[in-house]
């Protein structure tokens, strides 16, 4: 159910930055989103959460990882990571 457009079902997130736009975006329009700018965590540190992260694949294409609906993906990312002493990446 929806309350602006009948018929559509909205799903509404708590936070405005987890939402997905339905219109097709490019990576760089991507890259500039925040799901949480600037805000306390439970430290009192101020943290920044991109919407997306943006991550080159092996083959040299970047994508767009949504922070929520990727999450998995990201983390996976970030395990395969790996620099070489030059500071390069090396994927596993």
């Amino acid at each position: 159910m929806s309350i602006d457009k009948p018929g559509k079902d909205m799903r509404r997130t708590v936070n405005p930055g987890d939402r997905i736009s339905e219109e097709p975006q490019s990576i760089e329009e991507k890259a500039q989103q925040l799901a949480v700018d600037r805000v306390p965590d439970i430290t009192g540190d101020t943290v920044t959460v991109p919407t997306y992260f943006i991550v080159d694949e092996p083959d040299g294409e970047k994508k767009a990882l949504h922070h929520v609906k990727d999450a998995e993906e990201i983390s996976d990312v970030i395990r395969q990571a790996r620099v070489d002493e030059n500071g390069d990446r090396i994927w596993d």
